[in-house]
Order: structure tokens, then C-alpha cells, then sequence
């Protein structure tokens, strides 16, 4: 990997982020001809993954999750480990020969002084850099996310976001709550219940939409109903459901009332891809429980006023994309925190500015990650071909 960089260097292009994301895209720039850095604020690229939990698999298949321009190995198997994932992403970094600045992180993306040849600068612990255009890929999972729940900071328990959960093994004879059900929460707890610990509940607020995990058509389901109405797709999705996923109401968890594909377009929530939480649940092994309303010392008190006395609580309760302080000064997000374009857009007042892993598709997001590489590379060339038409710009004397 290559060393820190000193005080003064300077990008063509400046990707922000070596997660899957920022390497795709700094790789397809790299290959149609425009010189790509990647500054990366951990020592490795794919650090977000390394962090994840021991027993985590990717909910894609092999196929659905490589990048562009190198398939995953026939050994990873159908569903990838987290490890072997890691694997991948290095090995993707060295394959594309990427210029990877690790302990680099950026810390504000500003415009440069008209006249001073570049677009950007890019400030960091080593300097500014300037830089032509930036594509900002730290990714909508960058910074956990823990409610301020009243009593939290009095709780006498133990209280951790999922990002800082690792394995089962010290959860062994604990009442375990698990805060969340979507992938990551339905997950745990199902692992939990199955090495040992002596009681798991899940706190649920909306029921989550249920499919099989078994193969990967349901991304491929996504992808061919893309055009096709929304309330068409929900009622198809609560059928399938329906006729793929047991009713388990009577063990606290009623079916979903409103459609996946409506719940993603307006919440950017995926469907949870059953890996043995129904059958946790069926059993009993995993007990649903209404919504966290607050903590009272060792108690947590729920929306239907039921107390519960867990040892640990895991709050699996998603991430910020925390870009505020990178390039919340340019007008460039919205009222949520997210960039107000995406991919092969920028907004007039940020040209060359790009944004890549800020969507959360049905049809996958690590598939995602070429489509908006190849939407930026596009962009690139539009520019190129519209420069010649450009007038210079005020105070530009190279123009």
C-alpha cells in the first residue's frame, strides 16, 4: 500500500473513501484515462468491512457482488464472509493498481481560489490538496447512529451500538435485547439465541418486509420490476411474502402492511433476507417486543409500557452518512444529511463534485457501486466533449 503522502501533493481527481465504492470508481477513472488518488482515513482499504461482526455474510451473491473489471473467486463461495470480502477488496485495489493514501483522511472539501488551476481543494492532515474534481464514496453507513433514548446515560446495563458488537461468545447466559430489525439486528439476535445466550429479545417499531435468503432472485426481482408501478410491486412483494415467510403474529410479530418497494423509496429500508430469524422466532428462541421508549436505571421501558431487564441491550439501529463537516458548507445536501445529487449529477453551484454509495437499492447496493462508477466516468466525458464551448472563466488567465 502506498506510504502516507507529505505535505504538498496534488490529484487530477481525488476520490474520497477506498470502500467499494471509492474503488470502483477510482478504478474505471483510472482506466478511461484521468489520474485517480483515493484518500483513505483508516490504514486499509475496505476498513467499514473489517469493523463489521465476526459471522457476517453478504446478503448478494458472489456474482451481484463484484466490482468492475474482477469477479470474485469461485472459493468465496455463494454468500461471502466478511473476511473474504476484505480479501476481495484488497486484492481489487491491487489488481487496478490504485494510488491508495491510506491514513489520509479528508477533512473538508472547499472551492479553490478562481485562477489557481483547479477546481477543489481537498484539506487534510498533511495539507490542502487541489484537485480537478473530488468524488466523495465514504458511504450512508459512515457514523452509528444511537438514539438519545431518555435514562440512556444512566442505564446501568450494557449499551452498545451493533457496530461494536464482534460475536455471540460474551453474551453467553445474558438477557440480550437486540434494538432494530432490519438485517444486522434480525441477524444478531438470531446468532445470539443459537450460542447461548439465555434469553434474546428483538425490539421491533414497523414489522420488517421477510424473504428467504436461499438464492438470489430477489435482487433480480428488483431489477426486472424497476418500470413497473409501485403499488403493483408492493402487493406482489406482500404476496410473496405471504406465501414464502410463515405468519408469526402470534409469537408478537405481525405481518408487514406496507409493501418493500414502498418502504424503500421512502424510508431507504431494504427487506431483511431471512438467515434463521424466522425459525428463532418460531421456537421462541427469539421473543419480539415493542419499540424502546426510554431507560430507567437496569430497566428499559417500551412503548406498551412493558419493562425489561436486560443485561446488554444491542442497538442495531443503522448509520449517518455525517457529511456535514466534510461539505456541508457548499449546499450540496439535504435536510437528512444526504447528497442532493448523486452519481453522474452535480449541482451548478458544485461542479465536479460527485457522490457515490449514497443509495440504498432494491436491486443491491454493491451491484450499485459500478453502475454510479460507470455514471461518473460518463460524466467525465460529457465534460471533456462540452470544454472546447466553455467560456473561461473570470480571472482564469490560462484560459
Amino acid at each position: 500500500m502506498p506510504p502516507t503522502p507529505q505535505r504538498h501533493f496534488s490529484a487530477p481527481t481525488i476520490v474520497i473513501g477506498a470502500g467499494p465504492h471509492g474503488l470502483a470508481a477510482a478504478a474505471l477513472l483510472n482506466r478511461s484515462g484521468e489520474p485517480t488518488m483515493i484518500l483513505e482515513r483508516s490504514h486499509h482499504v475496505g476498513a467499514s468491512w473489517t469493523q463489521r461482526y465476526d459471522h457476517l455474510r453478504l446478503h448478494t451473491t458472489r456474482g451481484a457482488s463484484k466490482l468492475p473489471g474482477l469477479a470474485v473467486p469461485r472459493q468465496a463461495g455463494p454468500w461471502m464472509s466478511r473476511d473474504d470480502y476484505v480479501r476481495y477488496l484488497e486484492g481489487y485495489a491491487a489488481h487496478h493498481r490504485l494510488d491508495v493514501r491510506v491514513a489520509t483522511p479528508a477533512q473538508r472539501v472547499e472551492r479553490a481560489q478562481p485562477g489557481s488551476r483547479a477546481q477543489w481543494l481537498v484539506h487534510t492532515p498533511a495539507g490542502p490538496v487541489p484537485t480537478d474534481a473530488v468524488v466523495v464514496a465514504t458511504g450512508r453507513c459512515h457514523t452509528p447512529n444511537l438514539p438519545h433514548w431518555p435514562g440512556r446515560s444512566a442505564f446501568t446495563g450494557t449499551l452498545l451500538h451493533s457496530a461494536h458488537y464482534r460475536s455471540p461468545a460474551p453474551y453467553r447466559g445474558q438477557h440480550v435485547l437486540v434494538v432494530g430489525a432490519g438485517n444486522s439486528g434480525t441477524e444478531i439476535a438470531s446468532v445470539l439465541a443459537g450460542a447461548g445466550a439465555e434469553r434474546v429479545w428483538i425490539s421491533i417499531r414497523t414489522p420488517p418486509n421477510i424473504l428467504p435468503r436461499s438464492s438470489a432472485r430477489w435482487h433480480a426481482v428488483g431489477r426486472l420490476t424497476e418500470a413497473l408501478p409501485l403499488a403493483w410491486r408492493d402487493r406482489t412483494s406482500l404476496l410473496t411474502q405471504r406465501l414464502a415467510v410463515p405468519d408469526l403474529t402470534s409469537r408478537g410479530l405481525p405481518r408487514p402492511r406496507t409493501g418493500l418497494y414502498t418502504r424503500n423509496a421512502h424510508e431507504g429500508v431494504s427487506p431483511v433476507l431471512d438467515h434463521g430469524f424466522v425459525d428463532s422466532v418460531r421456537s421462541g428462541r427469539v421473543e419480539p417486543v415493542a419499540a424502546v421508549r426510554a431507560f430507567d436505571g437496569p430497566d428499559v421501558v417500551l412503548t406498551d409500557d412493558t419493562r425489561l431487564r436486560p443485561d446488554t441491550v444491542i442497538a442495531a439501529t443503522g448509520y449517518r452518512a455525517d457529511l456535514h463537516d466534510l461539505v456541508g458548507s457548499l449546499g450540496v445536501l439535504d435536510e437528512h444529511g444526504l447528497p442532493l445529487a448523486v452519481a453522474s449529477e452535480t449541482r451548478p453551484e458544485a461542479p465536479r463534485l460527485y457522490f457515490a454509495g449514497y443509495t440504498n437499492p432494491l436491486t443491491g447496493v454493491l451491484r450499485q457501486a459500478g453502475i454510479e462508477a460507470r455514471a461518473i466516468v460518463q460524466a467525465f466525458r460529457r465534460e471533456k466533449a462540452r470544454a472546447p464551448r466553455l467560456a473561461p472563466q473570470r480571472g482564469d488567465r490560462t484560459a
